[in-house]
This record gives structure tokens, C-alpha cells and sequence, in this order.
């Protein structure tokens, strides 16, 4: 059963701030959120029920008491606040003898991560052999049943790009191996058959690169920003997986999954060796493409 309020801190990356949108149906009637700009985008009317307060602002969370707190960052800046804001209930992190902890109930995420009990080590090769998605891992701990719930979005700005397919192609500095070599051959190699494909451009804001992605029937990338654009617009996608774990992601049904024969030797690696950037095949990548257009989610757009 859902408590009456919550508190969710949220902060960064947008990527992990939209998948963990699936609580708001779940967690609490009345939710306030704690994010990062411009996430804010993102959770400004996502939902009713939603107070969401941007860190710059968060000492007006502490305006009431609530029956759940959950702190998904690992920072000792968010288990300060966390250790001020009045609740019955904490799931997550959270400050002990001075340094950041996390309650028992969600071990089972955060035992994969940088503030491990279990140190940096054995962290990453329990993430390496966990085999539940982020969604299953976080919800069980909060005594729920992950049942697909959708991410929760805002509408979508308008935009002039359309296309058959949308290449992502941009890995962020802290995980250069993300990228991908062949995207250009890709892009070529697609446009010989007839189809429109279109790189994506940078966007003012984060509804209008939403926009960008939805004007497509396939978006291929690795795992990133667009990637969840793309799951939780039910947007056909293929997915490359060189360094990061493809188990964590739900695919909604509309995700090709397709993971680097190399990835336990680059797995969460967060330097740049170009080994990484091309072990997957550009073949299979083009077949996976034209496979996923073929399926009804892509014919329907």
C-alpha cells in the first residue's frame, strides 16, 4: 500500500530521473520531488499530485512531515537534508558516524553502487551479475510489485524533424566508452535503402528534444538521456550496450537490446579506450534497425 506523502531527492542524471518517475503512480497520494535544472522540466506537471522543488529551493520541503522519504542520491549534501526533513519512513540514503549510509530496505540497489557497503570492487561485480531491472530492484525494496508502470512525461514541444530514424549519438564525459564508432557509416548505410535518418540536434530544452525523438519511428543510441525518451514515448529503439548494464533497463516491449561482446572487460569503466567504442558490429546494429521498423509499434508511427 502507497503512503499519503512522500519525498523523493532526485537530483541528477535526467536519464535516472525519468526512469524513477514510475513511483509517482505508486509510492504516494501527495509527492513532493527534489530535482536538479533541468530536470525540473521534466517533473513541472508530469502529474497532479507532484510539488516539485528544485534543490536551489529545498529548504521549503521542510514545510511538513512526511510518511516516506526516499533519497536515491548517494552525496552528502542530500543525506544533510535527508537528516532534516521529518518523516516516518526512510528508504535510501541517508548520513551514519559522518559518512553516507542506506537503509536496509534498499540494499539491493545500493549494494551496486559507489557508496557500497561492500566497496567500489565488489559493487561493480555485483551490478555486472545483477539481472533486475532498476524499476524491480527499487520498487521491490519499497515493498512493491514492479508491474511495467510507464514512465511519466511531459508533453512533447513541437519540432520540424522527422524522420524514419534518430541517431543519438553523443556519449557525456563521464562515460565516453557509451559512444559508438559507426554511427556515420550507420547513417549511410540506412539512407541507401530510402530511409530518412537524421542525427539529433542539441535543443533548448529538454520537451522539445522529446519532441525530436517522438517524430521518429526508430531511435538508435547507446544507453542514455534519449534512449528513455524513446521508453517512455513507446518509441521503437536499438539500444548498444558497451559499458553499462542492459539488464538494469526495462524495454517496454519496444527496446532491441544489443550488448558489446566486450562488455565485462569495459563494464563501468569510466575512461576512453576506442577497443570499446567499435566490438559491436555495425551489420548487426543495421539489421537490428531494420528489423525493429518492421515490427507494428514502428508501422504505426
Amino acid at each position: 500500500m502507497s503512503a499519503r506523502t512522500a519525498l523523493i531527492i532526485k537530483l541528477n542524471a535526467t536519464g535516472d530521473v525519468v526512469r524513477t518517475t514510475t513511483l509517482l503512480q505508486r509510492v504516494a497520494d501527495d509527492v513532493t520531488w527534489i530535482t536538479a535544472a533541468p530536470n525540473n522540466e521534466l517533473l513541472h506537471n508530469a502529474d497532479g499530485r507532484l510539488r516539485c522543488v528544485e534543490w536551489s529551493e529545498r529548504d521549503s520541503v521542510l514545510d511538513r512531515e512526511y510518511d516516506l522519504l526516499v533519497n536515491l542520491e548517494d552525496d552528502v549534501a542530500c543525506a544533510q537534508l535527508a537528516a532534516q526533513v521529518r518523516h516516518h519512513r526512510l528508504f535510501g540514503a541517508f548520513l551514519k558516524n559522518g559518512e553516507v549510509g542506506y537503509s536496509d530496505d534498499s540494499a539491493a540497489w545500493f549494494d551496486l553502487s559507489l557508496i557500497s557497503r561492500f566497496g567500489r570492487q565488489r559493487a561493480d561485480e555485483l551490478k555486472l551479475h545483477n539481472r533486475r531491472t532498476y524499476q524491480d530492484l527499487i520498487f521491490a525494496g519499497l515493498g512493491l510489485t514492479f508491474r511495467g508502470e510507464p514512465y511519466m512525461l511531459p508533453n512533447a514541444s513541437p519540432t520540424p524533424l522527422t524522420g524514419d530514424v534518430a541517431i543519438a549519438p553523443v556519449a557525456g564525459p563521464v562515460w565516453p566508452m557509451k559512444g559508438w564508432a559507426h554511427y556515420d557509416q550507420l547513417k549511410a548505410e540506412l539512407e541507401r535503402t530510402g530511409l530518412t535518418v537524421n542525427v539529433l540536434p542539441r535543443r533548448p530544452t529538454l520537451p522539445e528534444h522529446l519532441g525530436d525523438i517522438v517524430n521518429h519511428r526508430c531511435l538508435v543510441s547507446g544507453d542514455s538521456l534519449p534512449m528513455h525518451f524513446a521508453l517512455g514515448t513507446a518509441t521503437p529503439c536499438v539500444t548498444l550496450f558497451n559499458c553499462t548494464s542492459p539488464w538494469e533497463i526495462y524495454d517496454y516491449g519496444v527496446q532491441t537490446k544489443l550488448v558489446s561482446p566486450l562488455l565485462e572487460r569495459f563494464f563501468y569503466k569510466r575512461g576512453l579506450d576506442e577497443t570499446a567504442t567499435t566490438a559491436i558490429r555495425l551489420d548487426d546494429v543495421f539489421d537490428a534497425v531494420v528489423e525493429r521498423l518492421k515490427t507494428p509499434a514502428a508501422a504505426a508511427r
